[in-house]
């Protein structure tokens, strides 16, 4: 594909619903970079936790953003981009509940967020992206071609994450990721410094009841769409 045809393509939505799997799903069919938003504040967070870093407080929160180092690299044996932290791959370490419990509070400081902002915006430069997140049309690329907001019922987004988890913490409770899951829904869409919020071009996917095949057929159709408008 052309680099002039290609596009930035976003995709934001509730926790669990899918976004990182359609994300490489298009990345993958379009010869795209994938970019994990969320594994960047994810990584923040781990970066924290690890140094006893009180977020609260906005001169530590700067000095320790001023150490920390985010990169994507390709993994051939996954098949996937996996994020580094000062050149240590973590991919699988932010993936705990201890970090997941954490993630929204530190998502919502202003310096960690302009911090993420700055860099995903460098990643888009060159065009032929799909990054997924909270604020990706609103806020990091306001001006994407393809913007996706995706969402699903509640009932099914806390089963999906359940089985995700289950799988590396057998004493994992439904419960617990319901809990989870309701708070990091609050926190995200109620905090003060981007919020999560349906961008006003975003096309709403509701992936309920579709099957991983049928959503990625779905998002095919519109970037298709937006790429012929650019002809």
């Amino acid at each position: 594909m052309k680099k002039d045809k290609k596009i930035i393509i976003t995709i934001d939505g509730w926790s669990s619903c899918g976004k990182s799997t359609l994300a490489k799903q298009l990345a993958k069919e379009l010869d795209y970079l994938y970019i994990d938003s969320g594994a960047m504040y994810r990584a923040v967070t781990l970066y924290f936790l690890r140094n006893h870093i009180d977020w609260t407080k906005p001169k530590a929160v700067d000095e320790a953003l001023k150490n920390i180092v985010l990169d994507f690299a390709y993994n051939a044996q996954s098949g996937h981009n996996e994020i580094y932290l000062n050149e240590e791959n973590v991919e699988y370490l932010i993936r705990d509940l201890v970090i997941a419990e954490k993630v929204s509070d530190v998502a919502a400081i202003k310096a960690v967020r302009g911090f993420a902002v700055a860099q995903q915006q460098e990643m888009g430069k060159k065009k032929g992206i799909v990054m997924d997140g909270r604020d990706i049309g609103t806020v990091v690329f306001p001006k994407a071609e393809l913007k996706i907001f995706m969402t699903a019922d509640q009932a099914v987004r806390v089963e999906r994450r359940f089985k995700e988890l289950y799988a590396k913490n057998p004493n994992i409770t439904i419960e617990e990721v319901r809990d989870n899951l309701e708070m990091r829904d609050y926190i995200d869409s109620h905090r003060e410094i981007s919020p999560l919020r349906q961008a006003e071009d975003a096309i709403v996917l509701d992936n309920s009841n579709l099957t991983m095949k049928q959503q990625l057929d779905v998002a095919l159709k519109w970037v298709k769409e937006k790429i012929d408008k650019k002809k």
